[in-house]
């Protein structure tokens, strides 16, 4: 009789277990619905870096507060958030993107373009959009940007924008002259124009600047664009241009005297210095290898940023996708071309502000003398017309690098490249202290790296580069020191172990400017912060009504207000770069009118 009941039991509670289980169908139609039957709340998974639990916390409060169910996949990296993602394992993605390079196009395309390096979208008219305005001068883009951004967050809530950050950087200033310490919204920190406060220890002190990332990408510039390498890169390698503070494009500090582009936004001219030489590293000290910065290694520069097959993982292809050709001019009748600038031809704009004018263009970079009028110009052709290749061309990924120096390290074959023993040109290895040290760096900038460890990275000064000029290097001598810690940098910079702290979080801004040694400079930056909705298996995927649901719920006034006003109200990633006119207000009541729309639909 106990054996009986005991089977009994063991029958029912078998049962009990059965109907707990999900069975495939089940699964499935639990997947397609997302948790969601009509007339029930929304589920929106949340998935984030749990670095960024504030800004879940908030977004998910304002839902809750609209009429959502929230769950939250916090993740403990970068790494554990990109599975996730890749997944599919969301409905909204907390993201962030910051413009590099100062023009809307790469705040666009990359990320809103069907074929973008980072986008899960697909949408026609979007794809139009944004290749229309590429085709622009800054004159006319503001209206195509400007719809460009209506139709992407407001009328089809591809995204719901968050909050625009500012820039800021912690300086010493009983040791730094703060006035020689440049800001730039794009740009990364130049080492060149930095001074010390006293000027006679410029030879025997070094400067030193905190970064979080220690081990580096590559110091190849086509290979790497991130935070590991895109303030050492900026410094190694001159570009044919740069950007100004505020984002305009300069020749100022670049391997030309100026630059002009032609009428038709297709041709790109560029008059080249000749007072540049490449650095190499002997005994840990840097050197001058005699071989001057020429056209030759220009065109060798664009043609492997242009070739996505150049190198073994090619990182910054989609920059430089839109170069055609770059060659040498050497008749000067091609410059008679008429310029855009307004200078009248393209020579006029070139020769503007030249002490000595074009006599002579010669192909040979040995045989440049800018002195007595002989220069070199560089023609840089695009796909089509696309004005904003120059803002491409201030990126540190277009470094013009050493022809010579690059081929002679490249003696594998790419195709067949094999990271366990081909040693491509700008592997950290190279330069970390150890057994495989073997510095085989061409540097075109005003600094070389000479040797790092996982403490420290030391540059030496470039002794070839631009000497005599206002552009020559103040301080001999740059230590990067690697802290990972916010924290443990602001402590380092208040303690005097560092000099300059690159990134000041926004909760610590007041510890900097009541430090009377200290000072803080900020300015807006690019840097975007935003939710992206999942395009494809989700709810959120197929209704429009819902995702605006969402849209209308965030209130950026509340993300504003907890950073204490250290944040500037956004639209979309182009918002820091473009005055659209546009604005998103949160509504309650659109809120309720999409949700309607949503659950009618259902």
């Amino acid at each position: 009789m106990v054996k009986k009941r005991l089977l009994a039991l063991l029958l029912v509670f078998v049962l009990i277990l059965a109907g707990c289980v999900n069975t495939k169908s089940d699964v499935a139609e639990e997947k397609a619905n997302d948790g969601v039957s009509k007339g029930e709340k929304p589920v929106i998974e949340i998935l984030s870096m749990s670095a960024n639990e504030d800004d879940v916390n908030i977004a998910r409060d304002q839902l809750v507060k609209n009429g959502f169910d929230v769950k939250l996949n916090l993740q403990p990296d970068y790494g554990s958030f990109t599975a996730q993602k890749e997944a599919g394992n969301f409905d909204l993605a907390v993201s962030s993107w910051t413009t590099v390079t100062g023009n809307p196009d790469y705040a666009v395309r990359g990320l809103f373009k069907s074929d973008g390096d980072n986008s899960i979208m697909a949408d026609k008219e979007i794809d139009e959009l944004i290749d229309l305005a590429s085709t622009q001068t800054a004159s006319e883009y503001k209206e195509t940007y400007k719809e460009l951004e209506q139709l992407l967050v407001m009328d089809r809530a591809y995204i719901a924008p968050l909050y625009t950050s500012y820039k800021t950087q912690g300086i010493n200033t009983e040791i730094l002259n703060a006035d020689t310490v440049r800001l730039s919204k794009s740009r990364a920190l130049a080492w060149e124009p930095i001074d010390f406060v006293d000027q006679s220890k410029r030879e025997t002190q070094p400067f030193i600047v905190s970064q979080e990332i220690s081990t580096l990408t590559s110091l190849d510039p086509i290979k790497g664009n991130d935070g590991s390498i895109n303030q050492l890169n900026t410094n190694m390698y001159v570009r044919l241009v740069n950007l100004t503070e505020d984002d305009k494009i300069t020749a100022e500090g670049s391997l030309s005297h100026d630059f002009a582009m032609a009428e038709g936004n297709s041709d790109y001219y560029f008059l080249l210095r000749d007072d540049i030489n490449f650095a190499k590293i002997e005994d840990q000290q840097a050197v001058d290898t005699g071989e001057r910065v020429g056209s030759d290694d220009v065109i060798f520069s664009m043609d492997r940023a242009s070739n996505p097959d150049s190198v073994p993982d090619h990182r910054t292809y989609s920059l430089h996708e839109h170069i055609a050709s770059t060659e040498a001019v050497t008749d000067l009748a091609e410059l008679d071309a008429p310029a855009v600038s307004g200078k009248g031809t393209v020579r006029e704009a070139l020769e503007a502000d030249l002490e000595t004018g074009i006599s002579k263009l010669v192909e040979n970079k040995n045989d440049a003398d800018n002195a007595k009028g002989v220069y070199q110009v560089i023609k840089l052709t695009t796909t089509e017309p696309f004005p904003q290749v120059l803002n491409y061309l201030a990126h540190q990924s277009a470094g013009i690098v050493s022809k010579k120096q690059v081929e002679s390290i490249t003696t594998y074959d790419v195709a067949s490249f094999d990271v366990n023993k081909d040693i491509p040109y700008g592997d950290q290895n190279t330069v970390t202290e150890g057994a495989k040290y073997d510095n085989h760096l061409y540097a075109s900038g005003p600094y070389i790296l000479s040797h790092k460890n996982d403490y420290e990275a030391i540059f030496r000064k470039n002794p070839a580069y631009m000497a005599g000029t206002e552009n020559e290097p103040k301080i001999s001598n740059v230590t990067v020191r690697f802290i990972a810690d916010p924290d443990s940098a602001l402590s380092a910079l208040r303690n005097g172990e560092i000099h300059l702290n690159y990134v000041i979080p926004e909760t610590k801004y007041s510890v900097v400017e009541d430090d009377p040694k200290l000072s803080l400079q900020k300015m807006e930056s690019n840097g975007v912060r935003y939710m992206l909705f999942n395009t494809k298996g989700r709810e959120v995927s197929e209704s429009e009504d819902l995702r605006k649901a969402v849209l209308y719920s965030i209130n950026q006034d509340e993300f504003i207000n907890y950073y204490q006003g250290n944040k500037i109200k956004a639209v979309s990633t182009v918002s820091p770069l473009v005055d659209t006119g546009n604005e998103l207000v949160a509504d309650p009541e659109k809120v309720k009118e999409y949700l309607n729309n949503y659950q009618e639909s259902k």
